[in-house]
């Protein structure tokens, strides 16, 4: 892992590296506690959903998140409150027990934030911040629950005035590493075609990155096409309005075992959506069947990888909403888990389906090209849409 220097924006770069480290900490510390500016203390501690936390145990865990390693593992400090550690540990307390048990009140919350926050600062500078990787994942753990957070807000209608932002028209681009129409089937210009040939997936082993995002190693691949724009909520009310959850061949065993025993059909959030906007909070299984309805398919996490960097074509609406692919999520070829397992090797195997892309909601210096989210098929995901694939005929 490299130093956290090659992770921050270029406007940062004339700064210490402790202070581009405070700096990046304290933006991710705004950007928390503006999402719960203005909540009660009922909606912070309030389980909205049962798949989501309370709003109030995530401020607890980013805290708890940043004094075990920043404090406690980088600077060797004991934790500022020990009693709460497996409280606030995503595996010893798992979400469906969160709402169940007694965490901190709100305002306790966000004084152990600034407690914690106090003492990791006075840590990095006084000891600096080693290679920079546990500093960076610090950072990047709570823009990632900021994401989450606005799932839940979402979920309970409390997600702050303009969000979420209006339809991006222009293409966009995912940086490699460091900082940050539709799919249907008419036209060629909604398709480009991606020729066979092998390419460097993966990041590179300068920059900051996740254990699951290496080692870098190459990937052959044979032609295909890729969707230039997501499907948009235009074309997923046309696919649910022409029978799109009643035919049964599009579907999977699993899929259609899932639709008919909770009585899935279209997302509300779908219908009430902008329609040339991306269409959202689509399972897998939902994406999945979509796809076989069109005659295509989802695209290989390598395929979508490939199309992104790929000079053949720019992929309209990258990062508007997280695009299933038909991969599950594994490691890669040489994969070393780092710094523990539990960030990415138990997830591994048939049960999760990898995302890519980012949504609107994640923060740029999280949403590059080579990042991987994983998710359970039934989930349907808030901010995960699809883009479609296809044979070359």
């Amino acid at each position: 892992m490299a130093s956290i220097a090659t992770a921050t924006p270029a406007a940062m770069q004339s700064r210490s590296t402790e202070e581009q480290v405070l700096a990046a900490l304290d933006d991710a510390r705004e950007r928390t506690l503006e999402l719960v500016t203005g909540l009660g203390e009922d909606d912070l501690a309030k389980v909205h959903s049962p798949i989501m936390s309370p709003l109030a145990w995530d401020l607890g865990h980013i805290a708890a998140y940043e004094d075990l390693w920043l404090a406690h593992r980088h600077a060797g400090l004991e934790l500022l409150r020990p009693e709460l550690a497996g409280l606030y540990d995503a595996f010893e307390t798992p979400r469906a027990v969160r709402g169940d048990i007694e965490v901190l009140a709100p305002a306790d919350a966000r004084t152990y934030m600034r407690e914690v926050r106090e003492r990791a600062a006075a840590a990095i500078t006084q000891r600096g911040v080693g290679d920079g990787s546990v500093c960076e994942m610090v950072v990047r753990h709570e823009l990632q629950h900021s994401e989450t957070m606005r799932q839940t807000l979402a979920i309970a209608g409390l997600l702050p005035a303009g969000e979420p932002p209006p339809i991006l028209s222009e293409p966009s681009a995912l940086p490699r590493s460091g900082t940050a129409g539709d799919g249907t089937t008419e036209g060629a210009s909604d398709w480009i075609e991606i020729s066979a040939g092998s390419f460097a997936m993966g990041a590179e082993d300068t920059g900051f990155a996740y254990d699951n995002e290496r080692p870098r190693h190459t990937v052959a691949l044979d032609a295909f096409q890729i969707a230039r724009r997501p499907v948009s909520a235009a074309s997923w009310m046309r696919f649910s309005e022409g029978g799109g959850y009643e035919r049964r061949e599009w579907w999977s065993d699993e899929g259609w075992a899932w639709k008919q025993e909770h009585d899935i059909t279209r997302h509300p959030a779908v219908a009430t959506g902008a329609p040339d906007t991306p269409a959202c909070h689509v399972s897998w299984f939902e994406a999945d069947a979509f796809a076989r309805a069109h005659g295509a398919r989802l695209p290989s996490e390598a395929e979508w990888e490939r199309a992104a960097t790929s000079a053949q074509g720019t992929l309209a609406q990258v990062g508007r909403v997280w695009e299933w692919t038909n991969s599950a999520f594994g490691g890669y070829p040489g994969f070393v888990a780092y710094p523990y397992r539990e960030y990415s090797e138990v997830f591994f195997g048939n049960a999760y389906r990898v995302l890519r892309g980012g949504s609107w909601a994640t923060s740029p210096r999280v949403k590059t090209v080579t990042f991987r989210n994983w998710d359970l098929p039934q989930r349907r995901q808030i901010f995960a849409g699809v883009r479609l694939a296809r044979e070359v005929s």
